[in-house]
Order: C-alpha cells, then structure tokens, then sequence
C-alpha cells in the first residue's frame, strides 16, 4: 500500500545506470531499504545528489508486506540544507555519523522518539554557525540512550576506572576482562556527560582528547552491538579540529 513519511538517509548504491537503493531510517517504519530511479538529465525530477549523507526526505512507497526493497513513487527534499554540504567538517561529520547509524540502527520498526532526536540533530548541526568540534561526541554519546545502551554515569568518584563492558564506573581496576579505561580518560566521560548542543562550544578539548573520546565511544558500542565494525569514516573524523 502508498504510504507517505519522511526519513534520513543512511547509506547510498548505485543500481544499474538509473537506479538507486537507498537505505533510510524513516519515521513511520524505522529502518527501510528503497529503489529510486534518477536520471541524469537537467529537467530530471528526482537527481543523485537529493540523497546525501543524513539528507532528510519526504517519501511515498509502496510498503508490501512481501517486499524487502520497497519502490519509491514520490521524493523530495524535506528540508533543503544551508551549509552542511558545503562545509568541509560539517560534510565529514555528516559521513561518519551516516555510516554509524547505519551499522548500529537496525530495528525495522517505528522509533518515532529516536527519529525525533536525529531530525533535530540533523537540523542543528546545518544551522550552527561555530562551535561543532564537539558535535558528534554528544550525538554519539545522547544516542546510545535511544538505543537502550545508555551507561551508568552516575557514582563517580576521583580516580575510578571505567568498565566499558559493565557500563559503569568502578574504584578497582577490573581483572576479569580488558575492557575498561584509566581514571584519567574516566573523567572526560564525566566531562561529555554535562555537554549538550548549545554548550558543548564551552568546553575546550585538545585533539587528541578528542580523539580519544571518539575512540572510546566506538569501542564501547562495538562491545555492546553484535557485529558493529571497525568505521571507515572514523580516521578521517579524527583528523579533524586541530
């Protein structure tokens, strides 16, 4: 049957010459898989480039039942980015976070608060101005409780360690498994707790704390998500805001 929603693109293939599967998380029936024809041609109604990373769609498809890939019979853009393309550290993030939501989301049902949270995101990081170094920290790190993988942060003391495995702080170092991190990096995670968008531009950071809090975050949800791989994009991200 047609039904219209809207959704964000996760990842993009090239179909034959005209075609494209285009793996969304929509907000009506959460991660789905789409084939879109696109054309080349100037006067053409539906181009390539409407399907960038983390793009926000509106779409109508015929969602069978039977259908693994459903076919597309509208799309446009649901709201036409200012900036996020076009800047270099914004497109970068854009293209990490694409490729990370589209290994760690893969529930292919409605998440109408989870859709909520990445829309707004989404929204704000074009809109921003300055400020973004910290930007995907806080998404990473407010997403994992969309997820139900949200660590127990509360507890902490001076000089306790982090158990990545057991998702929460502790006074001894753990001896039963090496996943954990020193008191020292500890206390960042208390830091990114406290950041959210609009303050997390007050909070200085080197790069290579940075780095490593990103590093953190990902070795954390590869502990908790079957399967998740080591990100292509996450090299070039660390790269970033020297």
């Amino acid at each position: 049957m047609l039904q219209k929603t809207q959704g964000i693109v996760l990842r993009t293939l090239k179909y034959r010459d005209t075609s494209l599967i285009v793996d969304v998380y929509t907000e009506w029936c959460g991660r789905a898989s789409f084939m879109v024809s696109v054309s080349r041609s100037r006067k053409a109604l539906v181009k390539s480039s409407l399907f960038q990373p983390l793009a926000l769609l509106e779409l109508e498809a015929d969602f069978r039942t039977s259908a693994n890939i459903y076919k597309v019979k509208e799309v446009k853009s649901a709201y036409p980015f200012s900036s996020l393309p076009f800047n270099p550290y914004k497109s970068s993030i854009a293209l990490f976070l694409s490729e990370f939501l589209y290994r760690a989301i893969r529930e292919e049902a409605e998440n109408r608060p989870l859709f909520a949270y990445l829309k707004h995101s989404i929204i704000w990081l074009d809109e921003c101005e300055r400020g973004i170094a910290n930007f995907h920290l806080v998404f990473l790190m407010r997403l994992s409780r969309f997820l139900g993988l949200y660590p127990n942060l509360e507890d902490y003391h001076d000089g306790d360690y982090f158990d990545l495995q057991n998702a929460h702080f502790v006074s001894i170092r753990p001896a039963l498994h090496p996943h954990y991190i020193n008191p020292q990096e500890a206390a960042l995670l208390t830091t990114l707790m406290r950041m959210n968008y609009d303050t997390m531009h007050l909070f200085r950071m080197s790069r290579q704390e940075r780095t490593r809090c990103l590093s953190v975050l990902n070795d954390y949800y590869r502990l908790h998500l079957p399967g998740f791989p080591v990100l292509n994009s996450l090299e070039v991200l660390k790269e970033l805001f020297d």
